[in-house]
């Protein structure tokens, strides 16, 4: 039995770790140049991840976070299929493209809120440059139910995409009027029918718990509704509620928001539920069938984080392309700039989009893999940290496990593991931050991370 009004103590600002150091630490101190060095002087055995950011949005739906950019207009989006174009085509000059490709990526944005045709133009562009995908790529694309038709599919499937993920986040229908996205539990239920019938086997869908109106109640409907649609994977995503970035979640009236003792009810009956019926928990926030290649990384200690959640595919450097997008090589972060007039203007100059970055020194890389392992496995094997970094792991991080001891009730450390328990699962974050070097900083400091709880 958990105590939820001592357990709330621990909600306070945090990173969700889909990088380390977090998106807080890029700056132009980390150049144009230096960015252009990374890209020249990669480890050509290293395989790619390509990332392609797609922005527009028809509306607006209140709780979303992602960078995105609303329009009605077709030429908005065929204008930025041709900057695209161009980024693919200096991209070119500055990376050898042939290295084999692990992973391509479409996110938004709302992909499928460009037509069938329109896709298949921007994934020929994107082949036309990187024509080694491995025949283990996984090849995937984020879906709005809403924005979604048998062309579109057909032309997905015709270039190898096989998996997707659909958003969801709440089947309420209250709930959906909040948050200024109405989706009746039929479309979806025919948009992954639909899928499934042009061959498409790994489907996600996306969950979100924290949002206004939200309870325990009325959370185990929607999970009752998406076990029935029996997706292969799901993500269960914390609200992150940041109103000082993002205006849209201005329009939420505070109160109606759950509390952290609801939400972590919430959370552990989540986990509960899934595991009872036939899920496994992986990573943070994600659950899976035992037969997904995320549970087999699990159970090897193979799973990997990055900026598109938790992936099988490690090892690989991220190519960022599009608008805000954000890239990762060995040593570094980078992420083209945000705004859609400097993005086009940084092109039409005919360099990269490069806005910000930051790169990351031997303290970093030591860091990022203790927090890496700990939010991808739940452990931390202290050996192969130590013969990986040639450091003395509980001398060098001494103040950080003495942080550490604060968290006992759900971490235990012996001489060659740290184990994070069940409990602890719902305090990763909590967990990975006393190994965070830049977190002083922030203390005290408004506005800077979304709630851990």
């Amino acid at each position: 039995m958990i105590d939820f009004d001592a357990f709330v103590k621990y909600s306070r600002p945090g990173p969700r770790y889909t990088s380390y150091p977090t998106a807080l630490e890029f700056s132009e101190k980390f150049t144009y140049e230096a960015y252009l060095n990374e890209l020249k002087n990669r480890d050509k055995s290293r395989p790619l991840s390509i990332y392609v950011h797609l922005p527009f949005c028809r509306s607006a739906c209140y709780f979303c976070g992602c960078n995105t950019i609303y329009t009605s207009k077709e030429e908005k989006k065929e204008r930025y299929i041709n900057y695209l174009a161009k980024e693919l085509d200096i991209l070119a000059t500055h990376l050898d493209c042939t290295a084999s490709v692990l992973q391509l990526h479409f996110g938004g944005g709302t992909p499928t809120f460009y037509n069938a045709s329109q896709l298949d133009v921007i994934i020929k562009l994107i082949k036309a440059k990187f024509k080694n995908f491995s025949p283990e790529a996984e090849i995937s694309c984020e879906i709005d139910p809403r924005f979604l038709n048998a062309e579109q599919l057909d032309v997905l499937v015709s270039h190898g995409f096989n998996r997707i993920s659909y958003g969801v986040q709440d089947f309420d229908e209250k709930i959906q009027k909040e948050i200024h996205r109405i989706q009746p539990f039929e479309l979806t239920q025919n948009a992954i029918n639909l899928a499934r019938s042009k061959g498409i086997n790994s489907i996600n869908m996306d969950l979100i718990y924290g949002l206004p109106y939200q309870n325990l109640q009325s959370f185990k409907v929607t999970l009752q509704k998406a076990l029935s649609l029996s997706p292969d994977r799901l993500a269960v995503f914390n609200y992150a509620h940041v109103p000082w970035i993002k205006k849209s979640m201005r329009k939420f009236d505070e109160t109606t928001l759950p509390s952290p003792k609801e939400k972590l009810e919430i959370l552990k009956y989540t986990i509960e539920f899934f595991s009872q019926n036939a899920y496994k928990m992986i990573g943070m926030d994600h659950f899976a069938k035992p037969e997904d290649e995320l549970f087999a990384a699990l159970e090897n200690g193979t799973l990997h984080r990055n900026f598109q959640g938790y992936t099988t595919k490690g090892g690989a450097d991220l190519i960022g392309i599009g608008v805000t997008s954000i890239g990762e090589g060995e040593r570094h972060y980078a992420q083209n700039f945000k705004d859609l007039d400097a993005y086009e203007k940084a092109l039409d100059n005919g360099i990269l989009p490069y806005c910000r970055g930051v790169g990351l020194n031997d303290e970093d890389l030591l860091r990022k893999f203790v927090i890496m392992n700990l939010m991808s496995n739940f452990s931390l094997d202290i050996k192969a940290v130590e013969k990986k970094f040639a450091v003395n792991f509980k001398e060098h991080f001494k103040n950080e496990l003495e942080n550490l001891k604060l968290l006992s009730d759900f971490v235990d450390i012996t001489e060659d593991k740290i184990l994070v328990n069940e409990t602890g699962c719902m305090l990763i974050r909590n967990i990975a931050m006393c190994f965070d070097e830049y977190m002083a900083k922030f203390k005290g400091v408004k506005n800077s991370f979304s709630k851990t709880i």
